[in-house]
C-alpha cells in the first residue's frame, strides 16, 4: 500500500508540475498569436523519437490545438509551430516563415515563450510556499528547548558529534532555533563548524569536510543529528507485540528488562538485543507503574510510535506577510541548488550522488499521504525544475534562451541546422542522465 501511495503522489506531483510548466510556454505562445499544435502532459511517443510508439491515453482537439495525456510519464511538451524541438526538426521548417510561426516573431517574444515554463514554475513555488506559510505558519524548535542534547546518526558521529552533546554555537555564534543546525548555508559552507557542550565543557568540533554535502546525499536525508527527547507513545499498532501485551497510547516506557529508558533512541538501541524474546517492559500510566511481558519481534520491534516531549513553537503570518516570506522560502531552494551546483563544479560533491530520479522523488513523498508534506515537496520541486531548466543546455529551455540571447546581442540568428544539431546533442545528454538515474543508479544500489 505504501508503494501505491508513493506512486500516486509522484504521478500527481509530476502531472501538476509538467502541466503548469508547459502551460507557461503555451500561454506566451497564445499571447503572441503563435500556433500551438499540441499540448501534452507526458509524451505520446518514445522520447526522444517523435515517430515511435505514437499513442496517447487521452486526447481532444480544441480549435487548432490537440490536448492530451501521453503514455510515457517522464515530462511533457507543447509543440509550437515553427520551432526546432524534440517534435520538429529543421527539415520541417524549410519554407519561408509564416505569420503564426515561432520563428517569424521578434526575438524578445520568442525569449518570453521559452522562459514561460520557468516563470510558471517560479510562480507556482511562490504561491505554494506563501499558501503553506499563511495556512500553517512556521513550526520550529527553540534552541533552548533542545536541552537534552542530540542523538546522532553515523554521519553525525563521523564529523565529531556524540549522543547527548548540546549544540551551543554555529560558526562561533549562538543560535535561536534548532533548525538552524541544518541551514544550507552552513552545510554548504567551506569553514562551517559547531560548538557543543559535552560533560560540562565547551568543545569546537572539526570543520565540516568539503565533501559533507556529498555524504548527506549518500545518506539519503539531511539529518545527521536530531534533538533528543523524552517521549510518550503516540501510537500502538494493533496486532503488534506492544498492543498484544496491553501497552497503550499515552504510556511512558521507562525500562526494558533491567535497562532504564528515558529517550526514544535508547529504546531503539535496546530492543534489538531481545530479538525473538519475551522481555518485561515497564511503563508508567496515570501514576501507576506496570511491568508487561512483551514478545519482541525477530526484527527487534514492538510496534510503537513516539510522541516527543519537546515544546515546539509556531510563527503565524498575515496574508500580506506570507507572500514575501513564501517568496523567500521559494528562492532559498534556488540558492541551495546553485550552491550545490557550485560544489559539483569544484568537485566537492559528486554529480552522480546529487542526481535523483523518479525513485528518489517517490521516496521523498513517502508512503503516507500528508498534504502539507506533499505541497511542500511539490513547491520545492517546482523551484528545482525552474533552476534545472534554466541551465544553458541545448534541449532545455536554458539552451534555447542562450541562443536567443546570442541572436539579440549579435543581431543574427544561428542557422536552423545548427539549432537542430544542438538539440540532438542536448537530447543525448539528457537521455544519458535519465538512463543513469532511472536504471544504472538503481542497479548499482543492489550491489
Amino acid at each position: 500500500m505504501e508503494i501505491l501511495v508513493m506512486i500516486g503522489q509522484l504521478l500527481l506531483g509530476l502531472s501538476l508540475l509538467v502541466g503548469l510548466h508547459e502551460f507557461g510556454h503555451f500561454a506566451f505562445a497564445k499571447l503572441f498569436k503563435i500556433r500551438v499544435i499540441k499540448f501534452y502532459i507526458f509524451f505520446d511517443f518514445l522520447f526522444p523519437l517523435p515517430h515511435v510508439w505514437n499513442f496517447s491515453l487521452f486526447k481532444r482537439k480544441v480549435g487548432e490545438t490537440e490536448y492530451g495525456i501521453g503514455w510515457f510519464p517522464l515530462g511533457g511538451y507543447v509543440a509550437i509551430h515553427g520551432m526546432v524541438d524534440e517534435t520538429q526538426d529543421a527539415d520541417a521548417l524549410a519554407g519561408p516563415p509564416q505569420p503564426d510561426e515561432f520563428r517569424s516573431k521578434p526575438a524578445w517574444q520568442r525569449l518570453l515563450v521559452m522562459l514561460g515554463g520557468i516563470i510558471m514554475n517560479v510562480l507556482t513555488g511562490i504561491v505554494i510556499f506563501s499558501a503553506l506559510t499563511y495556512k500553517l505558519g512556521e513550526s520550529y524548535l527553540p534552541a533552548s528547548e533542545a536541552r537534552y542534547g542530540v542523538v546522532t546518526t553515523k554521519l553525525g558521529r563521523d564529523i565529531g558529534f556524540r549522543d547527548g552533546d548540546q549544540i551551543v554555537k554555529i560558526n562561533g555564534r549562538p543560535f535561536t532555533e534548532f533548525n538552524q543546525v541544518y541551514d544550507p548555508n552552513v552545510l554548504l559552507g567551506s569553514e562551517s563548524y559547531y560548538t557543543v557542550e559535552r560533560n560540562g565543557q565547551l568543545l569546537d568540533l572539526p570543520k565540516l569536510p568539503k565533501t559533507f554535502f556529498d555524504q548527506l546525499n549518500k545518506q539519503g536525508d539531511s539529518l545527521f543529528v536530531e534533538a533528543r527527547s523524552p517521549f510518550t507513545l503516540a501510537e500502538v499498532v494493533p496486532g503488534n507485540p506492544a498492543a498484544k501485551a496491553g501497552i497503550k497510547v499515552g504510556d511512558r516506557i521507562t525500562q526494558i528488562g533491567a535497562t532504564p529508558i528515558r529517550y526514544y533512541d535508547e529504546l531503539l538501541r535496546t530492543l534489538p538485543r531481545y530479538k525473538g524474546q519475551t522481555i518485561p517492559i515497564t511503563v508508567s500510566r496515570a501514576g501507576q507503574t506496570l511491568a508487561l511481558p512483551v514478545a519482541v519481534s525477530a526484527a527487534g520491534k514492538i510496534g510503537v510510535r513516539p510522541k516527543p516531549e519537546l515544546n515546539f513553537s509556531t510563527r503565524y503570518y498575515s496574508l500580506g506577510q506570507s507572500v514575501p516570506q513564501g517568496t523567500k522560502q521559494a528562492f532559498s531552494v534556488i540558492t541551495l541548488q546553485a550552491k550545490a551546483f557550485g560544489k559539483i563544479l569544484k568537485r566537492e560533491a559528486s554529480a552522480s550522488e546529487s542526481l535523483g530520479g523518479p525513485v528518489e522523488i517517490a521516496q521523498q513523498f513517502g508512503g503516507v499521504w500528508n498534504w502539507p508534506h506533499f505541497w511542500t515537496l511539490v513547491g520545492t520541486l517546482s523551484m528545482v525544475l525552474a533552476f534545472m531548466n534554466l541551465l544553458p543546455i541545448p534541449a532545455l529551455d536554458g539552451g534555447h534562451v542562450l541562443f536567443l540571447l546570442y541572436e539579440m546581442i549579435l543581431r543574427r540568428k544561428p542557422s536552423e541546422k545548427f539549432l537542430e544539431n544542438a538539440q540532438r546533442v542536448g537530447t543525448v545528454l539528457i537521455l544519458a542522465l535519465m538512463a543513469y538515474v532511472i536504471v544504472i543508479k538503481q542497479v548499482m544500489k543492489l550491489f
